[in-house]
C-alpha cells in the first residue's frame, strides 16, 4: 500500500495548529519566550520562595544570624564562601536535571493530532524545571526575589522579562549575559526596584528582552515544528521538541551559573566589560532622570 502524502501533510498541519493553540499563552498567534514562561509558571512547584530556599540550603553549615543576613542581603555579603555557593549551585543543576529525565517522550513519538495534546505539558515541565533552576541560581548569586504572584505574571512585567533575560543567557543569545551583569551592577549600586522595573519593561534592558523573545520564537518554531513535523513519523528517542532535550538542560544551566558567578552581586572583584558598562550607564541615566523628575515635582 502506498503512502498517502496528502493525508500525512494534513495530520502534520493539524498537529502543528493544535500545538500553536495550546502553547500560545498570550494569544498573539506566535510562540515565544513569554508563552513558554507563562506556561512553565503554571506548573506546580516552579515558583521558588527565596527565603525558604536559602534557609534550606544554608542551615546545615551556618548559624541562623548568618542565614538571616544572606536572606536580607546576599550570600556573598553574609560571608558565605563562593566555593560553597558554587557547590550548592552544582547540586541545584543536578537535581533539576534529574527531574527533567522523568519527562515523557511525547514529542519524540508518533501519534499526530492525538499526541499533540500531551506536548504542551511536556514543554511546560521541561521549562518549568529550567525556570526553577534559574530562580535558585539567581538567589544563590545575590539577586532579589522575583515576584511570581499571579498579579505579577503578565505581559511585559519585570518578572517575565527578568526570566526572559535568564533564558537568553542559558541559550547563549547575544548580549543577554551583559544585560544580566548590568542588572547586577545596578542592584549592587542601590538602584531601586521601580527603576529596575522600568529598565526591564521599557528602558535600557527592554530592547535586549525583545531580542531574546524574538530569537526564542524563531528557535521554538524551527525546532518544534520544522524539526518535529519534517517527517510523518518522528524518530523515537526521548526528544522534547527538536533540540530541547535532556542533554541540553545541563549546559543551559551552566551558562547561567557561569555568568552569575562573576557579577557585582556575587564577586567584589568583578571587572565590568565595556558592553556591560554601556547598559549600566543607560540604566543609571534613567535613574537620574526619574530622581530629577521627582525632585522638581516636590
Amino acid at each position: 500500500m502506498g503512502i498517502n502524502t496528502e493525508k500525512i501533510k494534513g495530520i502534520a498541519t493539524n498537529s502543528k495548529d493544535a500545538i500553536v493553540k495550546a502553547l500560545d499563552q498570550d494569544g498573539n498567534g506566535q510562540i515565544d519566550s513569554v508563552d513558554i514562561i507563562l506556561l512553565a509558571l503554571k506548573v506546580p512547584g516552579v515558583k521558588i520562595d527565596r527565603a525558604k530556599f536559602l534557609q534550606k540550603e544554608l542551615f546545615k553549615n551556618h548559624p541562623q544570624d548568618v542565614i538571616d543576613r544572606a536572606i536580607e542581603t546576599t550570600p556573598a555579603q553574609a560571608g558565605i564562601a563562593s566555593e560553597e555557593v558554587d557547590k550548592i549551585a552544582d547540586e541545584v543543576i543536578k537535581f533539576e536535571r534529574n527531574a527533567v529525565s522523568g519527562i515523557s517522550v511525547a514529542l519524540g513519538m508518533p501519534g499526530g493530532v492525538a499526541m499533540a495534546a500531551t506536548i504542551p505539558a511536556d514543554i511546560a515541565q521541561y521549562y518549568g524545571y529550567m525556570i526553577r533552576a534559574a530562580q535558585k541560581l539567581l538567589y544563590l548569586y545575590g539577586f532579589p526575589e522575583l515576584d511570581t504572584s499571579d498579579e505579577a505574571i503578565a505581559l511585559d512585567t519585570e518578572t517575565i522579562n527578568s526570566l526572559t533575560v535568564c533564558l537568553g543567557v542559558m541559550y547563549g543569545v547575544a548580549n543577554a549575559n551583559n544585560a544580566i551583569k548590568a542588572m547586577a551592577k545596578a542592584l549592587a549600586g542601590g538602584v531601586e526596584k521601580q527603576l529596575m522595573k522600568k529598565a526591564l519593561t521599557k528602558g535600557a534592558i527592554y530592547p535586549i528582552v525583545r531580542a531574546v523573545g524574538k530569537w526564542f520564537g524563531v528557535r521554538m518554531t524551527k525546532e518544534i515544528f520544522a524539526g518535529f513535523f519534517k517527517k510523518a513519523i518522528p524518530v523515537v528517542g526521548g526528544v522534547v521538541g527538536g533540540g530541547i532535550t535532556y542533554a541540553s538542560f545541563k549546559p543551559c544551566c551552566y551558562r547561567l551559573k557561569d555568568v552569575l558567578q562573576d557579577t557585582m552581586l556575587s564577586n567584589p572583584n568583578h571587572e565590568s566589560s565595556e558592553e556591560e558598562n554601556k547598559i549600566f550607564y543607560d540604566i543609571e541615566a534613567e535613574y537620574v532622570e526619574v530622581k530629577d523628575g521627582i525632585s522638581q515635582s516636590n
